[in-house]
């Protein structure tokens, strides 16, 4: 089984993506930044609001191929200052309490100023046991 969402993403078409991509039981989400349907950048400069802003699209995009936060396995952060890190880290730990996925945050420069953080997951559809689901 393979099922693809687009998330309305500008370079989505163009770069011929998916915002996520579930083959079976293992899914990916792409790199999610702040930028919302309008094509404004959400709260510039605020890595906190935009990671939650992020987490809350990741989610939805996890939930149109069929998995849930429970079933990321690990998170990768990308943040313009890692000085500014606690935000990602609050706002991470706020969404992910009790499922603890494993993370690596890493500086890097985005496309925007403003832009914080880019946040992608990589996911296994399983029940409460670890069985993974086909």
């Amino acid at each position: 089984m393979i099922i693809k969402h687009k998330g309305g993403g500008r370079f989505e078409e163009v770069g011929s993506y998916s915002r996520a991509k579930r083959v079976g039981p293992f899914v990916y989400v792409a790199g999610t930044t702040a930028i919302e349907p309008s094509g404004k950048l959400h709260a510039p400069g605020d890595t906190y609001a935009q990671s939650i802003y992020i987490l809350k699209r990741i989610e939805d995009a996890l939930r149109e191929v069929g998995a849930n936060l429970s079933h990321v396995m690990r998170t990768r952060a990308y943040l313009t200052d890692l000085s500014k890190a606690g935000g990602f880290v609050k706002a991470h730990g706020e969404v992910f309490k009790g499922i603890e996925p494993v993370l690596t945050g890493v500086q890097a420069e985005l496309t925007q100023p403003g832009m914080m953080v880019e946040i992608d997951v990589d996911a296994i559809i399983h029940d409460e046991n670890g069985t993974i689901a086909y």
